[in-house]
């Protein structure tokens, strides 16, 4: 350590604040919290203060230290939080997709209130419930819901104008207030029980179940006390399988934790009224910090990411600044949470039973991964690769007729795809159907980026034969890089009894019929003939799983980019017609074919009469004086949930 930052640590503020430990480079390794951030630092190099196995790195790595002094331990936990999404420090644990917490979100304010999944709790008078571990478990949980108190699953746009009633209906698992006029009390009623239900308050729904069976059934109407009957049945089973923790009826997460050296795993289990209803885990790398500081800083930044904030928050340490905790988050549920370390009673056993499944859920992962590594290493064996491909990247060309060319790249980071490094490409320099000029560009395009960031796979996988095989290598012996990177052609399987004739396909046998079909070959340099992997082989599901997955999201941006191109040539090239008024015909009517339907009245009280009368006009005109007639019906009429959903969310960027 030099002189200089010897002297910097110990005339360090004695202020809470927030510390950026930086390395040589100037990058930023750490980013910590203190109440006393002299004292804070200081521990890191005093001798007996700190027996951790990242300490000793210090004095090689360590080029800076930065402070930043706030007015209590609140804003510093709210400035690590930030400063940790900001500089991703490699020290600290991060929270890589804060998209994952599934929950359920019920707006009971509307006259007839929709159950639907969302990513996200936020504060807008709406009820939230979850968050659920898995997707299987919330299907399960609005299948109970759709079945036995049959609450709308559609859209507000569809129930404002559907016409007639859909399958639900027909079924029984909707009373169709989209078309039919149900009464608010009979549909509100079914939405209290329902938010019993999701509460886990099974003495007070079954309570009212049961009186209203009796009810019907001295009333004589027997099959809607079957009914009821069933539906008891259904919820007291799916309660009982929810285990009773706690005797208090309240919200908690329990953390738990479990590491092995610099890796991590911590696991929160979810508690909800006093029923275990599920858990998640969040395995961490590269992990050196001691146990307080890393579950302080996940729980800082797992509550700011939007997630669900409970009644109680147990861990399994005490945690400097926990007080400070306790009130941000209360502050941000607008109830009094509590943060504690249990030392006796049931809490207890809630902690040890989070920290008995983060050891379990560690022990899965720590096999699978040693699985996937021996996977590795057999693909690299028999393909004869020089690198093991930990970082494989997969690419395909997509067109349509010849027109529309696009590809795209996908990639998979040990055995997981890694859709961080998910890319789509509009093909500039060729015109015409060229699938091998394509992919020498989409290779080249790629090479060029990866030179210039440091980032390149250890193996290209290219979805085709020789000829793509050859275009892909031409690209990297171009760049500079034929020694480097491996790549390989994965060629799909045919039909093997099939002939030609005249320039058609004469299949001879069932093409469907595995026996008659070719196995999946795999091209690789400097060999005439296919290497052909086992067909149940571990391997040949990895390739095979990378290059479906790059088809599949080829084909969605092709087909993305010519309803869109549709969508403009249909309305956008009409006189009058612009932006703002091709979302507010299609907001209003929903598809092209009802606007195409729609009268110059209907047309007129959206855009105006006269646009109205060039859009009638134009989309009733011959195809070659108006519309693209030559487009296809079916894309041209996409609803416009489907043009929503091309710009909603987050998607890969455009290389």
């Amino acid at each position: 350590m030099t002189p200089a930052l010897k002297d910097k640590i110990a005339h360090l503020p004695t202020e809470p604040g927030v510390y950026l430990m930086k390395d040589r480079q100037g990058e930023v390794i750490y980013v910590g919290k203190a109440v006393n951030l002299r004292s804070r630092v200081r521990s890191y190099f005093t001798r007996g203060g700190d027996e951790r196995a990242f300490i000793p790195l210090l004095d090689r790595i360590l080029g800076d230290i930065e402070t930043v002094i706030v007015g209590n331990e609140k804003e510093a936990l709210l400035l690590e939080n930030e400063l940790i999404k900001k500089h991703e420090p490699r020290f600290n644990v991060k929270l890589r997709d804060d998209k994952q917490f599934i929950c359920l979100r019920l707006d009971v304010r509307q006259d007839y209130p929709r159950l639907e999944v969302v990513r996200r709790f936020q504060k807008d008078g709406a009820l939230y419930f979850g968050p659920y571990s898995s997707a299987s478990s919330i299907r399960e949980t609005l299948r109970i819901i759709n079945r036995y108190f049959q609450l709308r699953t559609c859209s507000d746009h569809v129930l404002q104008n559907r016409k007639r009633p859909c399958l639900l209906y027909q079924i029984g698992r909707c009373p169709a207030p989209c078309v039919y006029d149900i009464p608010r009390e009979d549909y509100h009623r079914s939405v209290n029980e329902a938010v019993l239900f999701l509460e886990g308050k099974a003495n007070e729904l079954v309570a009212r179940l049961k009186l209203r069976m009796q009810e019907a059934s001295r009333e004589l109407r027997f099959e809607e006390a079957a009914r009821i009957r069933d539906q008891l049945f259904a919820i007291e089973r799916s309660l009982e399988r929810q285990k009773i923790a706690t005797s208090e009826p309240i919200d908690q997460d329990v953390f738990g934790m479990h590491r092995e050296g610099e890796r991590l795993l911590i696991y929160v289990l979810y508690v909800r009224q006093g029923r275990i209803t599920g858990g998640q885990s969040f395995p961490f790398g590269g992990q050196e910090f001691p146990d307080a500081e890393l579950i302080g800083s996940f729980a800082n930044l797992y509550y700011g990411s939007e997630n669900f904030v409970p009644d109680e928050v147990l861990l399994p340490v005490e945690l400097e600044g926990c007080a400070a905790l306790e009130e941000l988050l209360s502050e941000r549920k607008g109830a009094k949470v509590r943060v504690i370390v249990p030392r006796r009673g049931e809490k207890v056993d809630l902690v040890e039973m989070a920290a008995r499944n983060a050891q379990q859920a560690f022990a899965e992962r720590k096999r699978d991964q040693n699985e996937t590594l021996a996977i590795l290493e057999r693909l690299q064996k028999r393909l004869s690769l020089t690198r093991l491909p930990r970082r494989m990247e997969c690419f395909d060309i997509s067109h349509f007729q010849g027109a529309s060319i696009v590809a795209s790249q996908v990639a998979v980071t040990d055995g997981e795809t890694d859709k961080a490094r998910y890319r789509r490409f509009k093909i500039k320099s060729v015109q015409a159907q060229d699938d091998f000029a394509s992919m020498y560009e989409v290779i080249s395009r790629r090479l060029r980026r990866g030179i210039a960031e440091g980032d390149l796979p250890d193996l290209l996988v290219i979805d085709g034969g020789k000829g793509q095989l050859g275009s892909a290598h031409a690209a990297l012996k171009d760049a500079g890089l034929d020694r480097q990177i491996d790549v390989v052609g994965l060629a799909k399987s045919r039909d093997l009894l099939a002939r030609t004739a005249g320039g058609r396909k004469n299949p001879l046998g069932p093409a469907d019929d595995e026996k008659n079909r070719s196995f999946e070959r795999v091209f690789v340099l400097g060999q005439k003939d296919p290497i052909v992997l086992p067909p149940n082989s571990s391997e040949l599901f990895l390739l095979t799983r990378i290059r479906d997955e790059a088809h599949r999201f080829a084909i969605t941006f092709q087909q993305n980019l010519m309803r869109r191109r549709n969508l403009r040539s249909a309305l956008e090239d009409i006189p009058g017609v612009g932006e703002g008024r091709k979302k507010a015909l299609l907001r209003t009517f929903g598809s092209l074919k009802r606007i195409r339907e729609a009268s110059i009245e209907a047309l007129s009280e959206v855009v105006g009469p006269a646009v109205a009368e060039r859009v009638h006009a134009w989309l009733h005109a011959p195809p070659d004086k108006g519309a693209d007639g030559d487009a296809d019906d079916a894309v041209r009429e996409a609803s416009l949930e489907d043009a929503q959903s091309d710009t909603a969310g987050s998607t890969p960027r455009i290389a």
